[in-house]
């Protein structure tokens, strides 16, 4: 078999290295959702409740506070497959992606249980997500969002902790 394959050490594999990747372009399209919406746009507002269609000043400032928290979160997901990732130490990179990680799923995991007793009727919708059409969405698109970058995240701190172990 002509060509030369670079060997993996034992016990090691590129997953991590892609999730961290994936979870970073993962922070970086919902931090463009949240700067797009915090700048006046409008598409999909819908889909997250009528508090988010108010324009209230408190939920634009909210909007420009989370998208800049999640370009933090890329940060970091960078920082666990990238060689600069090394200059922050160990156990604060890896705080802040197991608590990410561990955090987004929980949420996700949370919201998901509570849309789906909504979308049974087991649960009444609050005024503030306005419509079943904004539970379904949070129920199919926005939980499971959620809940795949907390999966990503956490997979890449694993990644980076095997990576990196002594």
């Amino acid at each position: 078999m002509g060509g030369s394959r670079r060997a993996q050490p034992v016990g090691r594999t590129r997953v991590p290295i892609w999730a961290g990747y994936a979870a970073c372009l993962w922070a970086a399209v919902f931090a463009a959702m949240s700067f797009y919406w915090a700048l006046g746009g409008t598409l999909g507002l819908r889909t997250i409740g009528t508090f988010a269609q108010s324009r209230d000043a408190t939920f634009v400032a909210l909007l420009w506070v989370t998208g800049a928290m999640k370009i933090g979160g890329g940060l970091v997901a960078l920082a666990l497959v990238r060689p600069w990732g090394h200059r922050v130490p160990r156990p604060l990179l890896l705080g802040c992606a197991w608590a990410g990680g561990i955090g987004l799923v929980l949420y996700g995991s949370g919201n998901l249980l509570q849309h789906a007793l909504m979308a049974v009727g087991m649960y009444s919708v609050p005024d503030a997500i306005g419509s079943t059409t904004a539970v379904w969405w949070h129920l199919l698109f926005w939980d499971p969002w959620w809940i795949g970058g907390g999966v990503l995240f956490s997979i890449a701190a694993w990644g980076y902790t095997t990576r990196t172990r002594n």
